[in-house]
């Protein structure tokens, strides 16, 4: 048997890579956009919650585009977009300085007066959250297409592995971020960080073009790995449901809808994908807030952060197939296994208690919820594949990341709030005050997210129970 499906594998690995290196970066630039352009936590609360809710409207439509067009052309377009995204963003120091009358960086920095200052600010911000949009807009086809291009090469029992091992690209281009952004901030200039990894996915999107092929059309498989990749048909057929493949099958958002199936992902999404994003836009912020940490100070905490995570994603796909081997169906197998990942991002209510005693213990409490999130990660969009046809996926697949952009806009915005205001008035909380108290709340929401998110999903679908084609 051949196995180019793990080629297809590797190359969604890269772009997912690439998505969340494109991500990241604003994240660790923003003490020193903060200090250039004036802003408040509000104002980069905002920016990232719009591109949370601009993320989760596109998501909705993603999908759906992804499974109008296919696999191939709907991720080319998807990288394409948020490639040139991302490069934006360097130009938008350029029109502040145009806007306010400014001449540069430094006037920008050295402005006074309130009304001035107010200016700058407002208008980077709205600089940003364009640039972040069309971001958004392109990055929203991410995971319908990498969730599509998972089911057409690989039978269910390995699609949460192979989406482990594709979704621990956000790990790894959370890894590079911190170890490569700061330091082409410091030697070129924030900007040159922007265009970089906008280049980045231009390459991506060139490899693409010549290496994804349709399975049935793909002459460098042979007979028998379409053979493993396609084994699930017979067992579908067997249960009742038409080939999950057959191209009359396609869903309306309106029938989507009356599943409880869909519900169900959606509201798992909704309650977990914002601590992720929680974690990856905000820790610089908390060990600047927290330590008074910044720039490249920042490199090695965030990097070993997220190289933890890596074993999360990559084992966390793998562990349902040790009860799916013991006889248990897919779906049960996975929300076994969730069940047990929803414990260990409780952790993370000892991060403020214990952080007195240095920063690594919140950095390794935090790695240990960020990891069993790409666990969950990889095991909540794998029970798309378990449960609806393939022709369905991206669609459901974007409903879901529809309402996980939703959960994200709340959380950012309102971490946002949360910390200007327990920063202006010296917020007291369990010990803490000003924003160390604020950060305290946050993480005690970001403990207990996933163990909510079970029970619901667990009430609405308590068993395996697959959407017949037909």
């Amino acid at each position: 048997m051949t196995n180019y499906r793990w080629v297809i594998c590797l190359m969604l690995f890269f772009a997912t890579t690439v998505n969340y290196l494109d991500r990241q970066v604003l994240s660790l630039l923003q003490p020193i956009l903060e200090e250039e352009f004036h802003w408040t936590d509000n104002d980069y609360g905002s920016i990232t919650a719009v591109f949370s809710l601009f993320y989760a409207v596109s998501m909705l439509f993603a999908g759906r585009f992804v499974d109008r067009v296919g696999t191939k052309k709907g991720y080319a377009w998807s990288i394409a977009v948020w490639s040139l995204g991302a490069a934006l963003h360097a130009v938008c120091g350029v029109v502040t300085e145009r806007w306010v009358g400014l001449e540069n960086a430094e006037a920008l920095r050295l402005a006074q007066g309130a009304d001035l200052v107010a200016q700058i600010s407002m208008v980077s911000v709205t600089a940003f959250v364009v640039c972040r949009c069309v971001l958004a807009l392109g990055e929203a086809g991410n995971f319908p297409a990498a969730i599509k291009a998972t089911a057409e090469y690989f039978p269910k029992k390995d699609r949460a592995f192979a989406t482990g091992i594709f979704n621990s690209g956000a790990n790894v281009g959370a890894i590079v971020a911190p170890l490569t952004v700061p330091v082409m901030a410091e030697l070129w200039g924030w900007e040159t960080a922007f265009i970089v990894v906008g280049l980045v996915g231009f390459v991506w999107l060139g490899i693409w073009q010549f290496v994804y092929k349709r399975p049935e059309e793909n002459t460098k498989m042979n007979a028998a790995e379409r053979a493993y990749i396609n084994q699930d048909i017979e067992a579908d057929a067997a249960a009742g449901l038409v080939a999950a493949e057959a191209p009359a099958r396609k869903m309306s958002f309106v029938e989507c809808m009356k599943y409880r199936q869909t519900w169900a992902f959606a509201f798992g999404k909704f309650m977990t994908d914002g601590v992720w994003w929680f974690f990856l836009f905000w820790t610089p912020a908390y060990l600047k807030a927290q330590y008074g940490m910044v720039g490249t100070q920042i490199a090695w905490p965030i990097a070993v952060l997220y190289t933890i995570t890596v074993f999360g994603s990559v084992f966390g796909g793998k562990f349902p197939t040790y009860f799916i081997n013991r006889g248990m169906n897919p779906y049960a197998g996975r929300m076994r296994a969730m069940l047990i990942i929803a414990f260990f991002p409780l952790v993370v209510l000892l991060a403020q208690p214990l952080g007195y005693l240095s920063y690594w213990v919140p950095i390794l409490l935090i790695s240990v919820g960020a990891s069993a999130h790409q666990a969950w990660s990889a095991n909540i969009f794998s029970t798309v594949g378990d449960m609806f046809p393939r022709s369905a996926i991206a669609t459901i697949t974007g409903i879901g990341g529809m309402a996980g952009g939703l959960g994200s806009v709340f959380i950012q915005k309102g971490a946002g709030m949360l910390f200007t205001y327990s920063g202006d008035a010296n917020l007291a909380f369990m010990g803490f005050e000003g924003k160390p108290a604020g950060y305290a709340i946050a993480f005690i929401f970001c403990a207990v997210a996933y163990v909510v998110a079970w029970c619901v999903m667990k009430a609405l679908v308590p068993k395996y129970k697959p959407i017949a084609d037909r």
